[in-house]
């Protein structure tokens, strides 16, 4: 289309001042314009103006098509904005955007931080346990927040979480007349009066966090017992070999222990697990929850092979309870070449089944014996877990 019909215009807390000539003409030519009630009044769109739905939603947007659309977003509306959720609908020739600095931009620049090294969140719309992953000593981060009341809470969850001693800047209406930064300590954070649009910047100061290694601790996970123990899940996790963006069918999920690592594992690695009990379902969900990874986990009840129709088709998959002909058979029927399979088995029944599919398709077939110290008496010895068969193939 040579004469798009939708702008898609980045504003900063300085209004108009801010903008481009080509945008300012955008919006003078809008019929409709589209933004939170803080942007509708910092353009004066009076009656073009239409506020964002509650819950938000694109699609006032796309059904005005055909009309001269403007919709406003916060600084770039490509990170963190609207930009992205719009142009997944439409065709490219028809939408212009016009991006001012981002709060990231403008935080950095106060702070004197190089942006590249500085990891950027948008948690204005996401659970602070996005941040677990990420929380290591002497690590800077910058966060957009939803609110005034969001800064104080962020405070206290970094406290529990080990990073009290974490120095934090508040940075109210960047770019504007109005903007204010102030500091606090995160375990001492008394700030009051805090204004939004607000972000908040990090550096981390604290002990430990998260591990990125593969096996994590089993009490770090909710369970009733059910889970791929560390070592196992450590050997799991190196045969799935997780890479970014990839979908992971985790079948006989458990505790979804592994699908938690997994997602960990790579940027925008995804789960769907399979469980067919659902009194499992509460700790899946809760250790998703914890983790920050419910956007990136999802979980079917149901069982195997039958659940599995009209699934998106993963890139890889983990079969950790439920192994059987009919599922393997299933599987090779419907997965596309190339995708990993690995399988685990503790009971003889098993052992066997995975044996004979490794002579029928080939891939790499082992035994894991794992042996820990425990109390003998007055005295230690080796408690030995199951033998856990693994085979491994790529379809």
């Amino acid at each position: 289309m040579s004469d798009p019909w939708l702008s898609i215009i980045g504003l900063g807390e300085n209004g108009p001042a801010g903008l481009t000539d080509a945008s300012r003409t955008a919006l003078q030519e809008a019929e409709i314009i589209f933004g939170g009630p803080r942007h509708l009044d910092l353009v004066s769109a009076a009656d073009k103006g239409q506020p964002w739905p509650v819950p938000f939603s694109i699609a006032p947007v796309l059904a005005a098509r055909g009309k001269k659309v403007a919709v406003l977003a916060s600084g770039d509306p490509f990170w963190h904005g609207a930009g992205g959720s719009l142009a997944a609908h439409l065709e490219p020739g028809e939408w212009l955007s016009y991006p001012v600095p981002s709060t990231f931009a403008l935080a950095a620049n106060h702070l004197a931080w190089r942006l590249e090294d500085t990891l950027c969140l948008g948690l204005h719309a996401a659970p602070f346990q996005r941040l677990l992953p990420l929380l290591a000593p002497k690590t800077r981060l910058i966060c957009t927040l939803r609110d005034g009341a969001a800064p104080s809470e962020l405070a206290s969850w970094l406290t529990q979480q080990g990073f009290g001693a974490s120095q934090l800047t508040i940075m109210e209406r960047l770019g504007g007349p109005q903007q204010r930064l102030r500091t606090a300590q995160a375990d001492g954070f008394d700030l009051d009066d805090i204004q939004a649009p607000v972000a908040v910047a990090i550096t981390a100061i604290g002990r430990g966090g998260l591990s990125r290694a593969s096996g994590l601790a089993d009490d770090m996970f909710h369970s009733d017992g059910q889970i791929t123990k560390r070592p196992i899940r450590a050997l799991t996790l190196s045969a799935l070999a997780p890479r970014p963006g990839q979908l992971l069918w985790d079948i006989g999920g458990g505790s979804g222990s592994i699908s938690v690592e997994w997602c960990l594992a790579a940027p925008g690695a995804r789960a769907l697990i399979f469980e067919q009990r659902t009194q499992r379902s509460e700790n899946i969900n809760l250790n998703a929850a914890k983790f920050g990874l419910t956007h990136r986990m999802s979980l079917v009840i149901g069982q195997a092979p039958k659940i599995l129709e009209a699934q998106e088709l993963p890139d890889t998959v983990f079969i950790g309870g439920g192994a059987s002909q009919a599922l393997l058979d299933q599987l090779w029927q419907i997965l596309p070449t190339g995708t990993r399979v690995v399988a685990n088995g503790v009971t003889l029944e098993t052992e066997t089944l995975l044996m004979t599919a490794h002579a029928q398709h080939g891939g790499h077939l082992m035994k894991a014996e794992i042996a820990e110290v425990s109390p003998l008496g007055s005295m230690r010895g080796w408690q030995r877990a199951r033998p856990v068969l693994q085979w491994s193939v790529t379809r």
